[in-house]
């Protein structure tokens, strides 16, 4: 399995970070694939095959851990390129809750 559990929705409260800019404050790690949680079930092939499809937001994905869990608002299809080349880990931005 590529990730811990895939959801529709966001389960945890509103955090309020709304731009690129407010979610660069938050420092990048490593987070392995195998605990995230999508908030998403469908994705954009276009934007997985895309060769700059980061080139208009943030170069990590963009995690929130609430609860002991954590949750992969935006960069699905980062985490998914990131499976297909049999990587194990994601540079994301975790902002925990």
């Amino acid at each position: 399995m590529i990730f811990r559990g895939v959801g529709d929705s966001r389960p945890y409260p509103d955090h309020g970070l709304t731009t690129v800019k407010q979610w660069s404050e938050v420092a990048p790690r490593m987070v392995r694939l195998d605990e995230l949680v999508t908030t998403k079930r469908t994705l954009d092939l276009d934007a997985l095959l895309s060769e700059d499809s980061t080139f208009y937001g943030d170069l990590f994905a963009h995690v929130v851990e609430w609860q002991g869990t954590m949750y992969l608002e935006d960069g699905l299809h980062r985490a998914l390129r990131a499976a297909l080349q049999q990587r194990p880990v994601l540079h994301a931005r975790v902002l925990v809750l």
